[in-house]
């Protein structure tokens, strides 16, 4: 998955140096949000799944690990930011810095939805990074863009969508 997406960009930039055409670059991070797939296998879906089923909630490890989640509603502004920035192609990063530990996410899941799941344990999956933040310094200087959707602000509608969904199914 890293590799593709490094070879991705390189492409991209080789075709922007070789044709000349105007092209942006961004490096999304862990987004979430409303028309996520019920079963797309990301955290946030996982979780709020298993929440509303009353499943167990799988944290890997400890669940001291932590992610930065970005709305998607911060992501599209940031997005668009980038396609009025004139001369800058990137990459930059968008995402939100703030960081949460998987079991922080669960809990806030499990509160948000008034679910009794309860936490189960698994093992770490090998090359499970410790820590993912994005560094989004260039985006607030060449965008004028953070994010400014905090993580359980984002999550209720997101948990309302998937309730409609499991619902509707």
């Amino acid at each position: 998955y890293d590799e593709g997406k490094r070879v991705a960009e390189t492409l991209f930039f080789d075709y922007y140096q070789q044709n000349k055409v105007d092209i942006r670059v961004i490096r999304i991070f862990n987004t979430y949000g409303p028309r996520m797939l019920v079963n797309d296998g990301r955290v946030v879906s996982n979780f709020v799944v298993q929440a509303l089923r009353g499943a167990p909630i799988t944290v890997y490890g400890d669940g001291s690990q932590t992610r930065s989640f970005c709305f998607v509603d911060d992501l599209v502004r940031g997005m668009r930011a980038m396609m009025d920035c004139d001369g800058f192609t990137g990459p930059v990063n968008l995402g939100n810095p703030e960081e949460f530990t998987i079991l922080e996410l669960a809990q806030a899941v499990i509160e948000l939805t008034g679910s009794k799941s309860q936490i189960v344990y698994e093992a770490l999956p090998q090359n499970d990074p410790v820590r993912r933040k994005p560094d989004i310094s260039l985006a607030k200087e060449k965008l004028g863009w953070s994010p400014t959707i905090r993580l359980r602000e984002g999550l209720l509608p997101t948990i309302a969508y998937f309730q409609k969904a499991i619902e509707e199914r």
